[in-house]
């Protein structure tokens, strides 16, 4: 969120799919590359898909796009892209979820979507800091996550945390209660997506099964009173995605979105971004959202940045040194 001379607000990205950030330019181009044939006869026609009805529909674009990724050339190239923005958007820590079972269902070498990632993550490091989570798909079977995660061991040292995301209806947090718990076992921080198109139900089931630190979406949590005790009670993050939201029907405007009701009930929600390349904004065009067309305050905002940083799993100087950025940020 800024505005001419107005430094950029500081801010940690936690909810970001890097698959989700591959423009519709760029999918052409690593088609062209890669010898893909598409299914679109140019870029406004791809972009002219992205009238989404439902989760399920952005999902079916989501993963056909992903088919133009092949080599680990191409998947530090798309992390690359998104880092190099960061800054002018005042992100100073990203936390990006990656989805490797999309990938190496199409045999591409798990080796080649970390090393991609983190050749980028590398190259950034002097303007952003970066960490990975590998996201398992809900709607696949478990006994295929806990195979993704034996073959992500090598990499260990790359990935900070794990997560679960694709189709939610019908895939309850539940269903992968024991591949979370190996990631556990592993030192891997665990989240996960819950109560976007799920119920509330699915949030207390993240934390009870899953014993998931943040909450990715969450916004159903409100509808549950005892829910919004225990949250507000143990300071659980829940990651917000206001654009995202809206396109996909989870809210039916941007005025009527939850994210007020939520800060007022003492709630940890931080503001990010999803899939920016497919729902119309970045970070700081979702702070503009929540400024614009939720009527959020200066200070408001301030706090969402804050609990963004927060809510990281950075070390405890770094996350100080954050919060201090906040603090000064003057609009």
């Amino acid at each position: 969120m800024t505005t001419t001379g107005t430094p950029p607000l500081p801010k940690a990205e936690l909810h970001l799919h890097i698959e989700g950030t591959l423009e519709p330019e760029t999918v052409f181009e690593l088609a062209d590359r890669n010898d893909v044939a598409l299914p679109y006869r140019d870029v406004e026609d791809l972009r002219a898909r992205y009238e989404f009805t439902d989760l399920q529909s952005f999902l079916d674009v989501y993963y056909a796009n992903m088919a133009v990724l092949r080599t680990r050339a191409d998947f530090a190239e798309l992390a690359s892209a998104y880092l190099r923005r960061c800054p002018g958007e005042g992100i100073r820590h990203v936390e990006m979820f990656f989805d490797p079972q999309a990938h190496t269902a199409r045999g591409i070498p798990i080796g080649d979507v970390i090393g991609g990632l983190t050749d980028a993550v590398d190259e950034h490091a002097g303007s952003v800091s970066a960490g990975l989570i590998l996201c398992f798909l809900r709607d696949r079977p478990a006994s295929e996550a806990a195979d993704t995660l034996r073959a992500a061991e090598p990499h260990l040292d790359r990935i900070v945390g794990v997560g679960l995301d694709s189709a939610e209806v019908g895939h309850p947090p539940s269903k992968f209660t024991e591949v979370f718990a190996r990631a556990r076992d592993l030192g891997l921080k665990p989240v996960a997506h819950a109560g976007e198109e799920g119920p509330a139900g699915y949030v207390r089931e993240a934390l009870d099964e899953l014993g998931v630190l943040r909450v990715d979406h969450g916004i159903r949590a409100i509808e549950d009173d005892e829910l919004v005790a225990r949250l507000r009670r143990d300071g659980t993050p829940l990651t917000v995605c206001p654009l995202s939201n809206v396109r996909l029907g989870c809210v039916p405007g941007i005025g009527l979105h939850p994210l007020p009701e939520m800060l007022d009930a003492g709630l940890k929600v931080s503001v990010h971004s999803d899939d920016p390349a497919y729902f119309g904004g970045y970070a700081d065009r979702n702070y503009a959202a929540a400024r614009d067309g939720l009527g959020l305050s200066d200070d408001q905002l301030r706090t969402l940045a804050a609990n963004s940083m927060e809510a990281s799993f950075v070390d405890a100087a770094t996350r100080d040194a954050l919060l201090a950025e906040v603090a000064a940020w003057r609009p």
